[in-house]
């Protein structure tokens, strides 16, 4: 396995952990892991693929976060995809400012 997949891997696991544990730093950690994410996993070819995944998993998220008060889940699942919106917003602006790069140089 390479270190971006293992960083992904923390990444969603401690974004689980992180909806129990209220601690400050938390959501600084995810935007570590995920700007190692961005610079580690997605190669050139899978920019595309990997903006459009986070601008969709972005809205998907924002726009279902009232259903989690609406069945009573505490916030506990909004939460979960708060902390990974901040390890993949983390990763899409790194991977967009690479992709930018790329374009730049042509």
């Amino acid at each position: 396995m390479k270190v971006g997949s293992i960083a992904f891997l923390v990444g969603l696991v401690l974004a689980v952990v992180g909806a129990f544990v209220d601690v400050n730093w938390f959501a600084a950690l995810l935007v570590v892991i995920g700007l190692v994410v961005g610079f580690l996993n997605v190669s050139g070819g899978e920019s595309r693929r990997f903006l459009i995944s986070a601008i969709a998993f972005l809205m998907a998220s924002t726009a279902l976060y009232p259903i989690d008060n609406i069945l009573g889940l505490g916030g506990v699942v909004g939460d979960i995809m708060h902390n990974i919106g901040y390890m993949v917003g983390a990763a899409a602006l790194l991977v967009a400012i690479m992709s930018l790069f790329d374009m730049s140089k042509d």
